[in-house]
């Protein structure tokens, strides 16, 4: 099997299907068809901040619930509508106000479909997906060498907000260590979460992130081949979102 991972969408739905064409899924009157022996891999973060957060989440139901082409591993923005889905005190901040104001506008019956494919997708979701072998493994913000098979709320902490601290920065974001620098496994690690101006391979791991929502790209990586491909947004260029990282 051929996977093909596709960095965080937050709702950049035109650059989805542009990056789905690129990577030679066809899409016809019943919606898309794989390539043969390929499966597309989604890394989280479906939703917010982007122009059409309905729009991926309808499209990622149809290949992962419908046509069983793709796989769906849940991010923190997925954990956290999620939580909105179910009536939890969600402070409408960070981004999740524009899927919001998306749901808000819908009709009633278009309001409870899209919250009935969501809760299907993310209720059905793996906290990371592996492979048959474990030679790949795939989780929104990464996860460390000796969580790799394991479950609970460690690992859902590490695979939703990476190696954080407990500390935050002065803009309110948590101090994130870069897990990455010294991960020394036999997995290769296809993560996001962390925004990057290019993909960054570290110790068989890869974060393709790109920024697509902050006017950066929409990045894909295929397994076993560990090919990049990628599509430019059509978002507004925000350089100050991206993260730097010691190569």
């Amino acid at each position: 099997m051929i996977y093909d991972i596709i960095g965080d969408i937050h709702g950049c739905l035109e650059e989805l299907e542009d990056l789905l064409e690129k990577l030679g899924y066809k899409k016809d009157a019943n919606g898309y068809v794989a390539p043969p022996d390929h499966k597309v891999v989604f890394l989280g973060d479906l939703t917010d901040r982007g122009p059409d957060s309905v729009g991926v989440i309808n499209l990622v139901y149809d290949l992962v619930i419908e046509k069983k082409i793709g796989i769906y591993v849940p991010g923190n923005h997925c954990r956290k509508l999620h939580r909105y889905f179910i009536g939890r005190n969600v402070q409408l901040k960070h981004g999740i106000e524009t899927t919001d104001a998306e749901l808000k506008a819908l009709n009633n019956s278009d309001y409870k479909q899209v919250k009935h494919r969501f809760m299907m997708l993310y209720e059905a979701a793996p906290l990371y997906f592996m492979n048959f072998d474990r030679s790949l493994v795939v989780a929104h913000a990464g996860i460390s060498n000796n969580l790799i098979g394991k479950q609970g709320k460690t690992v859902e902490t590490f695979v939703f907000f990476g190696d954080i601290t407990g500390e935050t920065l002065p803009d309110g974001r948590p101090v994130r260590l870069d897990w990455a620098k010294s991960y020394n496994g036999k997995s290769f690690i296809v993560y996001g979460h962390t925004p990057v101006t290019e993909p960054r391979f570290k110790n068989n791991t890869v974060n393709i992130d790109t920024g697509c929502v902050f006017g950066g790209k929409l990045t894909s990586v295929q397994f076993p081949s560990k090919k990049i491909t990628q599509v430019e947004s059509k978002q507004p260029h925000l350089e100050e979102k991206f993260s730097t990282f010691e190569s």
